[in-house]
């Protein structure tokens, strides 16, 4: 078994008055793909924010890959943001927007031996023909490609991803999935995802984190997936959630 890579203890987050996360206890081991669901304001983009150093808790500790948040290296996390908070209008081309995942800023007069690589996994993610072309001009989901490709450059061994198919078609949809199973497979990396597809939770995900404030529920898909964590979670089932149980006899 992979040795644990995120440890969370006894963690607290508030703001002001509101608890945002309460008592998480946690422990993810190495290659495995975590989907984190549960309904808006369960504090999901709050735990990412922990995950990633941005905020600390006021109370309990998180060690990733044995170290503290502000010790991380950008060979460790790579994060994908949701498309719909960028600003499309920056101008700026995919080549040099993939380029600052190297270097952590935002390049000069690119040099060849930086070029390569960013072509290298701009290819990968099947987005080399865009490496000219304007952020503005791309799709929603030819814009998730790129920032993939910036956030894989320095092949992570942690992936966080803030809904990545968010407003994408259902192509592009099944293609992001697919660039990131295969990223996982082939470095054995972990895969942190917030979605609210369940779906999509449900057949790429080993586990899954039912989160509302706390944890209620951290299993396999089939465990996770009941009536019963779904309700501590979400307060109901509704109908499309339902297809998911429909489609367990069809696997």
């Amino acid at each position: 078994m992979n040795d644990i890579v995120i440890e969370i203890k006894n963690l607290f987050v508030n703001f002001a008055r509101y608890s945002a996360l309460e008592n998480l206890n946690l422990s993810i081991p190495g290659g495995s793909f975590v989907s984190v669901v549960g309904p808006n304001g369960a504090g999901k983009t709050t735990f990412l924010k922990v995950i990633l150093g941005l905020l600390k808790p006021n109370q309990g500790s998180i060690t990733i890959l044995g170290k503290q948040t502000d010790e991380l290296s950008p060979f460790d996390l790579g994060y994908v943001p949701q498309v719909k908070t960028l600003d499309r209008s920056f101008p700026a081309m995919p080549i040099e927007l993939v380029s600052t995942g190297l270097k952590a800023k935002w390049p000069g007069k690119m040099k060849q031996k930086d070029k390569k690589p960013v072509m290298e996994i701009l290819e990968k993610v099947g987005a080399g023909n865009l490496a000219k072309r304007p952020l503005n001009k791309l799709s929603g989901g030819e814009l998730q490609r790129v920032y993939l490709a910036r956030a894989l450059i320095r092949k992570p061994k942690i992936l966080v991803l803030d809904e990545p198919a968010t407003g994408i078609d259902w192509i592009g949809e099944n293609d992001i999935h697919k660039i990131i199973d295969d990223y996982k497979s082939e470095f054995n990396a972990t895969i942190i995802m917030v979605t609210h597809d369940w779906e999509a939770a449900y057949h790429h995900a080993d586990h899954v984190l039912m989160l509302n404030r706390h944890i209620l529920c951290f299993d396999t898909p089939d465990k996770a997936f009941t009536e019963q964590c779904l309700r501590q979670t979400f307060g109901h089932v509704g109908h499309r959630h339902e297809m998911i149980f429909v489609g367990r006899h069809h696997d």
